[in-house]
């Protein structure tokens, strides 16, 4: 027996009290005197609990990095290099700063001893110019929403730079992708674009138009539609990039034709998700026309957990003085201390990164499309477009059956195959959940082949459709790849890394 819900067949139940928890996808008991049981948190003393935790900790720490296959597409774990350098001194110190034309615009420092981290800044922000192919970055934000609401905060510190003590405007008009189609969360007015929008008069919402997609791909973006919406809109603000990515997303065919319209919109090309795969075997925003580029760096990227924003613009450029916004809304604007101990990080994964990407981000893709052939080929419903084998990117999404994915991601994980549950552009929730966003990054970075990402479809397939109970194999598959690959070893890096370790005991 199924059960019609909006449009949608679900497996129908027959329960003996109506709205409990027995009943179909999206019926959801709510009694007046339920109230859900209390954790109980550990009791007794200090180092008591520590060991505990210690324990815990111990146990987790084995079970995802020796037993489990971690599949979430914005999770990567840093190389042991990364992960010594973050919690080096100065991982506990503050070195706030600003340009200040009192001093010859050099950066002025408000604590001393912090030479050494005002160079790591420095050539932190050289290399990653370098690999964005960009003029300059910042590199202070602390998260790729962090780096995205600086952008958005500058933007308006910038349309109203001709009259700073008249109340601020808020941007006009804003294209963006709609979260429902995969549109990042800190580009939509619920999240970090909220304070930064207009609201349009006509509607009384925010000022947001949303690109269109096209009839027989709803993960790609309908060019000759979203150009009809830009005309009639004028956004002063355009937004690419998404959470849920599988394919390239169309910046040069929109800086053609806003240059053509003599359009004057910023173009903004959010990299949280593929940061880590930006160059010539996916795709280069800048060189494609963005002005500007945000990210987070531990999904594809390296690690660690911080941000990024990249600016194209030369200081003869009249946008020039946005950047110098951008600067002022990152410091002091968005941060005092930035984590010092991931910046240090965060320079030694990018030196990974410029060393292994032109072996590392092919193997991503090419794992990403025989992963999703396979998974095809096993039965599962694999979203996107098959002639480019479902994915270009290092995700691959696959529809479970409309409200099941929470369902599908919990018997996964009790599997030991970790993912996440995701709403699909033609369900109207995420409490409707029918995806699986499932990433191929981090398990290549710890060696896993095509052949590997095969033998690992199998097995969720297995449990996805047959529901079995496959932790024993995924430990085994996981067994043989546990140590990173792509990063400095001993060879490079000599007696040094040693020397960090001393330093610990």
């Amino acid at each position: 027996m199924t059960v019609d819900i909006r449009g949608h067949e679900v497996p129908g139940l027959v329960v003996p009290f109506h709205l409990r928890s027995e009943a179909p996808p999206l019926a959801r008991p709510i009694v007046y005197d339920h109230q859900l049981p209390e954790v109980e948190l550990p009791k007794g003393e200090p180092a008591g609990k520590a060991r505990l935790l210690l324990s815990e900790t111990l146990a987790n720490t084995a079970w995802r990095q020796r037993e489990c296959v971690n599949l979430i597409p914005s999770e990567m774990t840093a190389s042991p290099l990364v992960r010594l350098a973050s919690i080096m001194d100065p991982s506990f110190r503050y070195a706030e700063h600003r340009r200040s034309e009192a001093f010859y615009d050099d950066e002025v420092f408000y604590y001393q001893g912090t030479r050494f981290i005002a160079d790591v800044e420095r050539r932190l922000e050289a290399e990653l110019s370098d690999y964005l192919g960009c003029l300059e970055t910042e590199t202070r934000v602390i998260s790729g929403q962090m780096a995205n609401m600086a952008v958005f905060s500058a933007l308006v510190e910038y349309a109203n730079r001709a009259d700073p003590k008249a109340e601020p405007r808020r941007m006009r008009m804003v294209m963006n992708n709609h979260i429902g189609k995969g549109g990042h969360l800190s580009a939509q007015p619920m999240g970090a674009l909220r304070d930064f929008v207009a609201r349009d008069p006509r509607t009384d919402a925010p000022a947001v138009v949303n690109f269109a997609m096209r009839d027989d791909n709803q993960y790609l973006i309908d060019v000759a539609k979203s150009e009809e919406l830009i005309a009639r809109y004028r956004p002063e603000l355009i937004v690419f990039g998404r959470s849920m990515v599988l394919h390239r997303e169309p910046v040069a065919e929109i800086r053609r034709f806003l240059s053509e319209q003599e359009i004057d919109a910023v173009i903004l090309y959010d990299a949280a998700h593929v940061l880590g795969l930006v160059g010539p075997h996916f795709q280069e925003p800048f060189a494609e026309g963005a002005d500007l580029v945000t990210g987070s760096t531990h999904k594809t990227f390296f690690g660690t957990q911080r941000g990024v924003v990249g600016s194209r613009f030369a200081e003869a450029d009249e946008r020039y003085d946005l950047w110098e916004a951008l600067r002022r809304r990152a410091f002091p604007g968005s941060v005092s201390n930035h984590h010092l101990g991931t910046l240090l990080g965060l320079l030694f994964a990018t030196y990974e990164m410029r060393a292994f990407r032109d072996s590392y981000q092919p193997q991503v893709v090419a794992n990403a499309k025989a992963f999703a052939r396979a998974l095809h080929d096993a039965g599962l419903d694999v979203q996107g477009d098959p002639t480019l084998d479902f994915t270009e990117t290092h995700q691959v999404i696959v529809r479970v059956g409309y409200g099941r994915g929470y369902e599908m991601a919990t018997r996964l994980e009790a599997s030991n195959i970790l993912c996440n549950y995701q709403g699909l552009p033609d369900e109207e929730a995420f409490t409707a959940a029918g995806g699986l966003r499932l990433g191929v990054s981090e398990m290549t970075r710890f060696g896993m082949r095509e052949p590997d990402f095969v033998e690992l479809a199998g097995l969720l397939a297995d449990v996805v459709m047959h529901d079995a109970a496959a932790a024993g194999p995924v430990t085994a598959l996981r067994a043989r790849f546990v140590d990173l690959q792509f990063c400095f070893g001993a060879d490079e890096l000599g007696g040094e890394l040693d020397g960090l370790v001393a330093f610990l005991r």
